[in-house]
C-alpha cells in the first residue's frame, strides 16, 4: 500500500476519533463465478481432538487444532456442558459460510432475531495466519467488529465453516493487497485508541503541528509492523484448486477444519434464507460428541 494511502486512512481515523460503530463478518463480493467440483484439502500435519457435529442435515466431522489452545479448549468446555445442543445454524450465506453457536437460539419457540447470542465472555484472538487460514471447510470463531473489537477477540461460542468459492490470480492479488490495507488501517486505530488522551489534548490545545508530527509517527510504526505481503503460493494454490474466503484471512481466529462431511455442510449452504441469512426452515446441531 501506497504511503499516500495510509496517509488518507490515517487522517480518517484520526479525525473519526470518537466514531464507533458495530461491524460484523461480511461477503466479499463475487468476482469470479463458483464452482462446484470443490476439494476438501485437510492439514495432514495437524493434531487435536476430533469431534462428531450431528445435525438435522447429517453428520460433520471435524478436527480442534491443538496449536490454537484457548479455542480448542472453550469448545470442548461448551461440548461438554451440552451447550451446543439444539441450536441453529442462524446465519447462512452460499458460497460464503455457514454459522451457528448462537446460545439465544436453542428455544424452538424463540422468533428474536439472531447472531448475539453467547456465554457472556470473549475468547483471546489466536489468529496463526499464514499456518492457518480460511480454505473450504475451515473452521473459524465468529466476532464483533474491529470498530468495538479492536484486539480481535472470538465470540465464546459462535463459530464458522467456510465453503466460499475458487479465485483467480488477479483477484488473488487484489485481495492480498486489500489485505494489508485492513491490517495496517487496524493497526493504525489501535495506535489512536492506545493514545486517545494525548490526541485529544492536542485537539483541545489545537496544537496541529503535534497532530502531523503524531500522526506521522503511527504511519512510519504502521508501516514497519504490517509490511506488504504477497499470498504465499501453497495458500495460493489452494484458493485456486479448493476455494475459501481469502478476504477474512488474518482477522479471524481459524481454530479447526472439516475432515469429512462437507456433503452437509453444502447442503446446509444451499438452504433457502430469509432477509437475515436464516434458513427459512430451521436447521440445528442436535448435538456435538468429542471421538474416543
Amino acid at each position: 500500500m501506497k504511503k499516500s494511502t495510509v496517509r488518507t486512512a490515517a487522517a480518517s481515523a484520526l479525525l473519526a476519533i470518537g466514531a464507533i460503530s458495530l461491524c460484523s463478518m461480511s461477503q466479499q463480493p463475487a468476482t469470479e463465478a463458483a464452482l462446484t467440483d470443490k476439494i476438501l484439502m485437510t492439514d495432514s500435519t495437524a493434531t487435536g481432538p476430533v469431534l462428531d457435529i450431528k445435525t438435522t442435515e447429517g453428520t460433520i466431522k471435524i478436527r480442534l487444532y491443538d496449536d490454537t489452545p484457548i479455542h480448542r479448549d472453550n469448545f470442548l468446555k461448551l461440548v461438554n456442558e451440552g451447550s451446543y445442543n439444539n441450536v441453529l445454524f442462524h446465519r447462512v450465506i452460499k458460497d460464503f459460510m455457514v454459522q451457528t453457536g448462537d446460545t439465544n437460539s436453542s428455544d424452538p419457540d424463540n422468533k428474536q432475531p439472531l447472531g448475539t447470542g453467547d456465554p457472556g465472555y470473549t475468547i483471546e484472538a489466536e489468529i496463526l495466519y499464514p499456518r492457518h487460514f480460511h480454505k473450504y471447510g475451515a473452521l473459524a470463531a465468529a466476532r464483533t467488529g474491529d470498530q468495538v473489537n479492536p484486539e480481535r477477540r472470538s465470540s465464546g461460542s459462535q463459530f464458522y465453516i467456510v465453503t466460499g468459492q475458487k479465485y483467480g490470480d488477479a483477484t488473488l492479488d487484489n485481495m492480498a493487497a486489500r489485505l494489508t490495507n485492513q491490517n495496517r488501517q487496524a493497526y493504525f486505530n489501535n495506535l489512536v485508541n492506545k493514545n486517545r488522551a494525548q490526541i485529544e489534548a492536542l485537539y483541545q490545545a489545537k496544537d496541529t503541528t503535534a497532530l502531523e508530527e503524531l500522526q506521522k509517527s503511527f504511519i512510519e510504526q504502521t508501516e514497519k509492523a504490517v509490511p506488504e505481503g504477497a499470498l504465499p503460493e501453497n495458500i495460493r494454490n489452494v484458493y485456486k484448486t479448493a476455494g475459501g474466503t481469502p478476504h477474512l484471512d488474518g482477522q479471524y481466529t481459524v481454530f479447526g477444519e472439516v475432515i469429512s462431511g462437507m456433503d452437509v455442510v453444502e447442503k446446509i449452504q444451499n438452504a433457502a434464507t430469509d432477509g437475515n441469512d436464516r434458513p427459512l426452515e430451521d436447521i440445528r446441531i442436535i448435538s456435538i460428541s468429542v471421538e474416543k
